[in-house]
């Protein structure tokens, strides 16, 4: 049982803490200036990427909800705040703390345990790919997060730039590197982390030639990548 006092899978817990080592390490290796670079998120520097995972998944109900009242009951501006004000503690305190979460495997109280996983492989993307480090997503992780993503009801899903589903609504999108397809009309054709990407509000981070197929004019068409926050 994980801090957050719900059961943690040892799959998806494997994954999770593999994951967040792996952030660790690429934040280890970043300069002074990679730190301050812009983040994948709106507004978010690499430093306050990092703030959030480390405090986010250890962050209790009443500070939440005080965190909430504060910014008007708008998650997004809670969510993006407080990063900010986390980020202040500096370098260090954000890398003890991720250690701390990667072995204790703590994630926000009343998320699901997927929650953990998006944290580690969609905002480690959100670092990653604006400083041009490769990274691929682990084996195993696209069907929980995909699933994920797709079902997250308004008005959480604000805080992936809006319904996942009605993103990708009417085509069938298809993972080149792994057994995955979700949907129903045209193919459109993508890599893990492109669809990750894309169905987190990322998808503005995307080229052209990162989606192929007969759909993939319509998707770049209805621009339908949203914008996200966290």
């Amino acid at each position: 049982m994980d801090p957050s006092g719900g059961p943690m899978t040892p799959a998806v817990a494997d994954l999770v803490r593999a994951e967040r080592l792996a952030f660790i390490d690429t934040l280890e290796s970043l300069s002074a200036e990679q730190w301050l670079a812009p983040s994948l998120c709106d507004a978010w520097r690499v430093l306050d990427v990092a703030a959030h995972v480390a405090w986010a998944p250890v962050l209790r109900p009443l500070p939440a909800t005080g965190r909430l009242v504060r910014n008007g009951f708008s998650m997004n501006r809670m969510i993006a705040s407080s990063a900010v004000e986390w980020s202040r503690r500096g370098r260090r305190a954000i890398l003890e703390q991720l250690r701390d979460n990667a072995e204790s495997g703590a994630r926000p109280v009343g998320m699901p345990v997927v929650a953990a996983l998006a944290d580690a492989v969609v905002h480690g993307l959100d670092v990653r790919r604006p400083l041009g480090i490769a990274h691929d997503p682990p084996e195993g992780a696209l069907e929980p997060l995909a699933r994920s993503a797709l079902a997250i009801p308004w008005p959480m899903n604000t805080v992936i730039g809006g319904s996942a589903r009605k993103r990708v609504a009417g085509i069938t999108l298809v993972a080149t590197d792994a057994e995955w397809r979700h949907g129903t009309g045209p193919e459109v054709r993508a890599s893990t982390e492109a669809i990750l990407l894309l169905l987190h509000g990322r998808g503005r981070a995307l080229t052209p030639a990162e989606l192929t197929g007969e759909g993939a004019e319509r998707l770049h068409a209805a621009d339908g990548s949203g914008s996200a926050v966290e």
